[in-house]
């Protein structure tokens, strides 16, 4: 077996069978509860010969100061829960309830022997604009409070860490705050011991970004950075440069216009170089600012080509990794277009240039007003089905309820919510999160049935209350795709 080292956002591993990853889809960990890591980042530990992953930890009520998950895995498909590796203290200056504990970066520190966990600490209003740190002994932790500290006595916002592995040195990377006078984003050399920084090496200039992360190739730095939006998703940029203190290109969006990076917020990306190939992971987050606890997670492959100098985020519904290998496949399912499908109610076929077959199924609103696609092949198994939808609300409604703020009294939905059932069960209705898409931009959402084996199995989609309304997206397709072996 082989074993690798790793360093920050450098991932090695050692053999292990390659998994599915689902982007956007609920994932689940070994007990069957929904994987609770939010804008966190992953770590691999030689120790352990395990991937660790850690993230803000949310639940309904409680979504922020609910500390820090950890969670364990042997090939980034299968996530095992040790807890809180860092837990809020009630009446504690820095790490209660009360208080913003956001995007957690945890690296080793040759020269103390312990775990340095840095994350953007903050009171509830955001005024403090602090880098807290926490060390351990262990990976899992607990970890302890150390300090939360003004970054060479600037402010600190969303915050991200990088570790060079040519070098070993590891470097922050954090917004200065959205005050007229801040919207830099700073890339800050730490101390040997990674207990402090030092230098400030390079400084993104007022291009207003936050969420920033780094990857590197054997030829260049590429810095990804989400634009300054809240929990609304927007085209994520890339810069690159072949020297850390720059300079640096213009800013360049890296996944196609209009999908808004496919709805998800850049945080971390990591490397894994594999005994046949080194790929490149983008390692984001699909906020849901209606229920953040349920957020999702969007990880794609990036391709980087160095001659043109571009790097893009690609969108794979399903795809298997092997980390020893580093090679990933995307997994082939069987398509189920919307052309066929039966409709109910008000629900009907219309016209669409951008659709497959150049139509697409609107008017599903409510139970009474439906699509349903017949002929389903099935295994008996739980798969996964992709729903190929157009959401048209493009951030809000107007001045309804629920409209864009760019209208009086309006609020984001981001989202609708349809109905699932499978072969007409109603006691057993699934439901389905379809983000923003933008009129004319279609885009995939993942759901896990379970289908009948063989070739008679129905799915009838329809419209369930998001908040304001009873209507569900537009469908185009379905993938169904087999279940993992």
């Amino acid at each position: 077996m082989k074993v690798l080292r790793v360093l920050s956002s450098i991932l090695l591993a050692s053999i292990v069978n390659a998994k599915y990853i689902v982007p956007g889809g609920r994932w689940q960990d070994t007990e069957g509860n929904l994987v609770n890591a939010h804008a966190g980042n992953i770590w691999f530990d030689k120790d352990s010969s395990k991937f660790w992953l850690f993230g803000e930890y949310k639940i309904e009520g409680q979504e922020e100061g609910g500390g820090i998950s950890v969670y364990s895995s042997d090939d980034l498909g299968t996530w095992e829960s040790h807890g809180l590796a860092l837990e809020p203290i009630e009446g504690h200056p820095y790490i209660s309830t009360e208080h913003i504990i956001q995007r957690p970066k945890v690296v080793f520190s040759e020269g103390t022997g312990q775990y340095h966990m840095w994350w953007h600490a903050d009171n509830s209003t955001y005024g403090w604009l602090l880098q807290g740190l926490a060390v351990s002994d262990t990976v899992a932790g607990p970890y302890e409070f150390v300090d939360a500290v003004a970054p060479l006595g600037n402010w600190s916002q969303d915050f991200g860490l990088f570790t060079d592995y040519k070098d070993g040195r590891s470097y922050a990377l954090y917004s200065n705050g959205d005050r007229l006078e801040g919207r830099d984003v700073y890339l800050t050399e730490f101390n040997e011991n990674i207990t402090a920084l030092e230098d400030v090496v390079y400084r993104f200039p007022k291009f207003d970004l936050e969420a920033p992360t780094i990857i590197q190739t054997d030829q260049s730095y590429w810095a990804l950075m989400s634009h300054k939006t809240g929990y609304r998703p927007n085209n994520v940029v890339a810069f690159r440069a072949d020297d850390l203190s720059g300079p640096w290109s213009q800013p360049f969006i890296v996944a196609p216009l209009n999908t808004r990076t496919f709805n998800s917020q850049s945080g971390f990306s990591i490397r894994i170089e594999g005994s046949k190939k080194t790929t490149y992971l983008y390692i984001g987050d699909q906020w849901d600012s209606n229920s953040l606890w349920e957020s999702r997670y969007i990880w794609l492959p990036l391709e980087i080509d160095e001659r043109k100098k571009t790097l893009e985020v690609k969108w794979y519904d399903i795809y298997d990794l092997n980390v020893e290998t580093g090679e990933y496949n995307a997994v082939k399912g069987n398509t189920y277009p919307g052309k066929n499908a039966k409709t109910s109610g008000d629900a009907y076929l219309q016209e669409a240039n951008f659709g497959t077959d150049g139509v697409i199924l609107t008017g599903i609103y409510g139970n009474d007003s439906t699509v349903t696609f017949s002929g389903i092949e099935g295994t008996g198994k739980p798969q996964w089905v992709s729903f190929y939808y157009q959401n048209t609300d493009d951030m809000g409604f107007g001045d309804q309820p629920g409209g864009t703020p760019d209208r009086i009294g309006g609020e984001w939905q981001l989202r609708r919510i349809s109905s699932v059932v499978v072969n007409g069960d109603e006691d057993n209705v699934q439901t389905l999160y379809q983000r923003d898409s933008h009129k004319g931009i279609i885009l995939s959402t993942p759901l896990q049935l379970t289908l009948e084996k063989g070739k008679h199995n129905t799915i009838t989609v329809g419209g369930l209350d998001n908040g304001w309304d009873f209507k569900g997206a537009d469908l185009d397709r379905i993938v169904v795709y087999p279940p993992e072996e």
